[in-house]
């Protein structure tokens, strides 16, 4: 079966994380979210985690799937409350 990957790019503690991960959500999308351990924030500076915390500061990456056919209007929704340059996808196989 083709899919449609899709990767959002984002950083914590942002409204933006909580805005799409509501509305995947809600409309019942399987989503993987993935926090970083390390990033070149938009500083320029590189943030770490340490053992004892994870700073909010590091990127989160949310993750999901779907047929073509259904995906350009999710992206085209999640266009709404992120950057669309944060947001990328490419074609997958499943059952492979």
């Amino acid at each position: 079966m083709n899919l449609i990957l899709v990767r959002i790019y984002l950083s914590d503690g942002r409204n933006e994380v909580r805005q799409v991960l509501k509305w995947l959500e809600q409309n019942k999308i399987r989503f993987t979210v993935f926090r970083g351990i390390a990033g070149l924030g938009s500083d320029g500076l590189v943030h770490k985690a340490s053992l004892l915390d994870l700073s909010s500061d590091l990127p989160m990456v949310i993750e999901f799937f779907d047929k073509p056919e259904q995906i350009n209007d999710i992206i085209n929704t999640i266009k709404t409350m992120v950057e669309a340059d944060h947001i990328v996808s490419w074609p997958v196989q499943s059952g492979i």
